[in-house]
């Protein structure tokens, strides 16, 4: 097990180290953002470089960041930093570490599965509060993303994944219309506690 864990940390590492480039938000949340609450506490799992972290920081929220690489973390914190945000950022390993129930009003996740550490995100939200998802679906247009179809997402499944919260927002455009266009390859949800 912590073998397996410092390959990914290395893998991550690795990845984040290379020059500094551009952060953004996933789809999911930019798209989006008007659904955020004016203020509250988000979570960021898996956050990588941040562009959620940042983008719900400049929204005005407490936000806090998870991810397995220490570079990624380190670079996030210098940007928070440097933009003087509410934003920390923080080595956790988020498939071993549970998260405490109803601590959040956002939680935002994209480009990470694990299917067992759903119900207990959804328990950490607060009443009211939000689960902004995407990540890849199997239903595949091109060649971005995991190519182990048990990370990616088979056709309508984050309707079942998800289904305990109120729907707010879907897509999930398939091989549907003008495949060249569109936000293909992805599969994405607003969902909110009652």
């Amino acid at each position: 097990m912590e073998e397996r864990l410092e390959k990914l940390r290395a893998k991550w590492d690795e990845r984040h180290a290379a020059p500094e480039k551009p952060v953004h938000a996933a789809e999911v949340l930019s798209e989006n953002l008007h659904l955020l609450p004016a203020t509250g506490d988000a979570l960021e799992l898996a956050c990588g470089l941040g562009g959620n972290a940042l983008a719900l920081a400049r929204a005005g929220l407490r936000v806090t960041a998870w991810d397995l690489s220490p570079v990624a973390i380190k670079q996030l914190n210098t940007a928070a930093d440097a933009e003087g945000l509410s934003l920390s950022a923080q080595v956790r390993d988020i498939e071993s570490e549970a998260l405490a129930p109803a601590s959040y009003d956002v939680i935002v996740a994209s480009y990470f599965l694990d299917r067992s550490l759903i119900p207990g995100w959804i328990e950490a939200l607060r009443p009211g509060g939000l689960i902004f998802f995407q990540t890849f679906s199997q239903t595949r247009l091109t060649s971005r993303g995991p190519n182990d179809p048990a990370f990616r997402l088979a056709d309508n499944e984050l309707l079942s994944l998800f289904s305990s919260l109120r729907l707010r927002f879907y897509r999930e455009e398939g091989e549907l219309g003008d495949v060249t266009k569109g936000s293909r390859d992805l599969a994405m949800l607003v969902g909110q506690k009652p």
